[in-house]
């Protein structure tokens, strides 16, 4: 005796054909409809599951990567800064850098649009099937001090090491503590020509070796950042502060 639609969705639920038990009733409508025949719904079924599993393999790619939120390429307005470096970040955007194992250096003002296009290229790493990580560097710089505390260091370089794209964050937002020039060398030697980095600060790279405090340290860091990097400078208007200015032009419309 054939089954009902109810115990069909049941049995494709047991399967782990979720997708497919979720859109059996809209499929077998098509078909009662007459738009397609047995081997039309039974391909639409399959993309049904293959979809559903690609949002959900997703999903835990974007959950374990820490990413804050789901920005891309396409969001920025070009024209109300046509001074960023464009051309540069789209040639990212073909994520070559990842295959190359090169890095990455966003350096400009604050607000002009380097987290946006670092978190855009994380993004798009993820969908691409890469294995992505991100951290604002004050969190990194906490969490390996408190890993090595916990004498977890070696656990957790492990996992920044094993990393396709390991982006740091505004790094010089924050005062840094002693050791951080240590702690960033460290990762970053370790990652050198296996993984990529990218970095984004407010502050130009000349300064970083007075910043970290050891110049010893950081010069040499600096060279193989370069060595198989790009270094794009983000200069021009802020879209925080046009933000900012909407925000309460729209406000003084509403009061």
């Amino acid at each position: 005796m054939p089954m009902t639609l109810t115990e069909l969705q049941t049995e494709l639920r047991r399967l782990r054909l979720s997708g497919m038990s979720a859109t059996l009733e809209a499929r077998a409508l098509q078909v009662a409809a007459h738009e397609g025949g047995f081997l039309d719904a039974l391909s639409w079924l399959v993309q049904d599951e293959l979809d559903r599993r690609r949002s959900r393999l997703m999903d835990r790619r974007y959950g374990a990567s820490s990413l804050p939120e789901r920005l891309t390429l396409g969001a920025l307005d070009w024209s109300y800064n046509p001074r960023l470096p464009k051309r540069d970040v789209l040639e990212l955007g073909a994520l070559k850098f990842l295959d190359a194992r090169e890095d990455v250096l966003l350096i400009g003002k604050p607000g002009t649009g380097k987290s946006h296009v670092a978190k855009a290229l994380a993004l798009l790493a993820l969908e691409r099937g890469y294995r992505v990580l991100y951290r604002e560097a004050h969190v990194l710089l906490e969490e390996l001090h408190a890993a090595r505390e916990l004498g977890e260091r070696a656990k957790l370089v492990a996992q920044l090491r094993g990393a396709e794209l390991l982006v740091i964050d505004d790094l010089f937002l924050r005062r840094l503590p002693k050791a951080a020039g240590d702690e960033l060398a460290d990762v970053l030697m370790s990652r050198y020509e296996k993984a990529s980095t990218i970095i984004t600060s407010n502050r130009p790279v000349d300064d970083w070796p007075v910043l970290l405090g050891d110049v010893v340290v950081v010069a040499p860091l600096l060279d193989r950042l370069m060595h198989h990097g790009h270094l794009l400078k983000f200069d021009g208007r802020s879209w925080r502060l046009k933000h900012a200015a909407e925000r309460v032009a729209k406000r003084a419309v509403n009061e």
